[in-house]
């Protein structure tokens, strides 16, 4: 449960629901019924008031400082406003409207201020700087909260003269703006297309699956079609894989991939040189090179070098391999009789064509064995059967929306772990892809509060009264997905700031992208992958055929991100942008120094790429996905080594150092005590089918 949180918010009107010191839904979950748009600002207003209250309190105390009554105190502070931004942001991603939005334009650049005021308040920092880890006789867990103060602080600026710690909180509250806009102009590029299918003719080659889920699209948007295609990820790609038209896989591609550089109010060009900018700006007067020097000194990685020196080591491999894709899907075109060159529209069809023809392999036979709650049930199973936790569904607690659904995850022996949200299906007020967040994380310094944890997907909502049925890689995203949701959910530390996700930004990937692997094991998918109207499992000889092309078009998978993460990283070193940016120009000049294939795309393009320009998340960051992958390839050996996928010693381990530890230590130090070393390459070049 949570801590009762009273300050500040008791003088709200009493119709606020974020006046109740407690909440007395089940769990002390959000009343997200009771709660309306108007209700946000002024919840807001007294949470920053006594926030402002109480980092005073700290800042001005006569007392010798100390770790009690400065960082203990600090991590004590800014509950209420905790609890009123975490059900706020997590709706504005996945539940949003008009009123919403204008909310998250006004608070936004007020929470940036606020923070700068925190981290640039030259009282404090003499504080935290005074505190003497030795004197107070702390323990590892605190001098590891002591040291990631004095670490944000720094970084923040703290050690700056008065002028540049003036820019700097002009800067943060400008890029706060910057980073709303940039999210709510592609929302809304992304709710606004949609392409009709009017006919046979347009339907051609789409399985039943992919127009159900078109027709239900074309209901939910208004109905004056029969089946819509929308820029929902869930839509989009079965599309281009599936529909014979050329010339309609071709509209809906460019509309994908042109979202944000469409000219008008919704074009993000213009913010994101501007972004660029600011963050050059930010990063010089901190004393770095580049942004991306600055941004990497505080990640495993720690240099721009180091992660680049990676990205390389992986493109060579997958180029050669991606050109040898490319010279196979060119075959099939001219066998077909197709004169013309194999464009970016065309790669999903032909490497769907091509995976039939050499593995045999129908999608739409594959999601047969995948109804969706299939997939959660094997998700559940496979925490089970690591750490041992339960799942029961609660039917009555409240929720955002009617298609959420809230499970108490338990312990063994019954004790509570906390609840975990999943809102599954995609539609008009939410944005693209999938992410974990918390409406609460665990700790143990404001009482035993027990996480609330929410996983958000896209995945097509089937008809009314049909069963919803994943793909393989959709199925991937739950468990990847839910692995960030355990990395929140197991957290097992005493302060708020060292709790679940917030570790170093190339680190947070491997608790999810491990968690994948299950998903592909055998005993697994036997148990779990079933038919959605028999319940037969899926025969062996699809089984195997499925993890028999694992790494089919792996060349083209890993060239589509990993020039992501070059273009992110390149952009990020250069001072290019503070010149004012032809963001287009400088993608289009990155991707031809390293002879980027013309038959594919980056996997986001940058006015588009919100992991980076929503915020600084990702940021010269969009690398950390590969960089994860090292160590969840390594990481999976250690299982495999032990000879049980489901090893009670190795899960152990994985549970104390990895999930549960939070930021409790440095993440080198955390996976070696893992695993007992640090990783190697080879096991990532070898799952994706890349290794000589």
């Amino acid at each position: 449960m949570s801590a009762t949180i009273d300050a500040g918010l008791d003088a709200l009107p009493a119709d606020n629901p974020f006046a109740e010191a407690a909440w007395s839904t089940p769990h002390a979950l959000p009343p997200f019924e009771r709660i309306r748009p108007e209700h946000y600002m002024p919840a807001f207003e007294a949470a920053l008031s006594a926030h402002d209250a109480e980092i005073a309190a700290i800042a001005n105390d006569p007392a010798p400082a100390g770790f009690a009554n400065t960082v203990a105190a600090m991590e004590r502070a800014g509950l209420a406003l905790d609890r009123v931004a975490g059900v706020f942001y997590n709706l504005t991603g996945s539940h949003t409207n008009p009123d919403l939005q204008a909310v998250e334009r006004t608070i936004g650049p007020r929470l940036a201020r606020h923070g700068s005021a925190i981290y640039l308040n030259p009282a404090l920092w003499a504080r935290i700087s005074a505190v003497d880890a030795e004197a107070d006789g702390l323990g590892p867990e605190e001098r590891r909260v002591l040291d990631r103060y004095r670490t944000r602080f720094r970084r923040a600026g703290a050690d700056l003269d008065p002028q540049a710690k003036l820019r700097m909180a002009e800067i943060a509250a400008r890029m706060s703006e910057l980073g709303t806009q940039f999210s709510q102009n592609l929302l809304a590029d992304e709710s606004g297309f949609m392409l009709p299918l009017s006919g046979e003719d347009d339907l051609a080659g789409l399985p039943g699956f992919l127009r159900a889920a078109a027709a239900d699209a074309a209901r939910e948007r208004g109905g004056a079609h029969t089946h819509v295609i929308t820029l929902s990820r869930s839509l989009i790609e079965p599309f281009l894989v599936f529909s014979t038209r050329r010339d309609l896989r071709e509209r809906a591609y460019e509309a994908w991939i042109r979202r944000g550089e469409n000219g008008g109010a919704t074009d993000n060009r213009g913010l994101i040189a501007e972004i660029v900018a600011l963050r050059a700006e930010r990063a010089r007067l901190l004393g770095f090179a580049s942004f991306a020097h600055f941004k990497l000194d505080d990640t495993m990685a720690a240099t721009p070098d180091a992660a680049m020196d990676l990205l390389r080591d992986v493109w060579t491999p997958a180029h050669r391999q991606a050109a040898a894709e490319r010279d196979r899907l060119q075959a099939l075109v001219q066998a077909e009789g197709g004169n013309f060159a194999l464009q970016a529209h065309d790669w999903r069809h032909y490497a769907e064509k091509l995976r039939r023809a050499e593995h045999d392999l129908d999608e739409g036979e594959i999601k047969a064995y995948l109804p969706l709650d299939g997939v959660i049930q094997a998700a559940f199973d496979t925490a089970s059967r690591l750490f041992g936790l339960t799942f029961a569904e609660l039917a009555e607690a409240p929720r955002y929306h009617p298609d959420v659904r809230v499970w108490r995850v338990g312990n063994a022996d019954g004790s509570e772990v906390g609840l975990f949200l999943g809102d599954y299906f995609a539609r008009a007020s939410k944005r693209s892809g999938a992410w974990m967040s918390a409406f609460r994380s665990q700790e143990r310094l404001n009482g035993t509060v027990t996480p609330v944890i929410v996983n958000v997907m896209n995945f097509a909502r089937a008809p009314a009264g049909e069963t919803p049925l994943l793909s393989f890689d959709d199925a991937r995203t739950l468990f990847h997905e839910f692995g960030h949701a355990l990395h929140g959910l197991l957290s097992d530390v005493t302060y708020p700031l060292l709790s679940g996700t917030a570790v170093s930004g190339d680190f947070v990937e491997l608790p999810s992208q491990l968690y994948e692997h299950w998903l592909e094991q055998p005993e697994v998918l036997r148990r779990h992958a079933r038919h959605f109207e028999t319940g037969a499992p899926m025969p062996e000889s699809l089984l195997k055929k499925l993890l028999a092309a694992r790494t089919f078009n792996q060349g083209f998978s890993t060239i589509e991100y990993t020039a992501s993460a070059i273009v992110d990283m390149t952009l990020h070193l250069s001072a290019e942008g503070e010149g004012g940016l032809d963001v287009l120009a400088f993608e289009a000049d990155a991707l031809r120094r390293i002879a980027m294939p013309a038959e594919i795309n980056m996997r986001h393009r940058s006015p588009h790429f919100a992991h980076i320009f929503s915020g600084d998340g990702y940021a010269a960051g969009y690398y950390s996905y590969l960089w994860s992958e090292v160590l969840d390839a390594d990481a999976f050996d250690a299982f495999r080594e032990a000879g049980d996928i489901f090893d009670p010693e190795t899960a152990a381990r994985l549970r104390t150092y990895v999930y549960g530890a939070g930021n409790l230590r440095d993440p080198r130090e955390a996976y070696t005590r893992f695993r007992g070393r640090l990783p190697s390459i080879d096991p990532l070049l070898k799952k994706r089918g890349l290794a000589a």
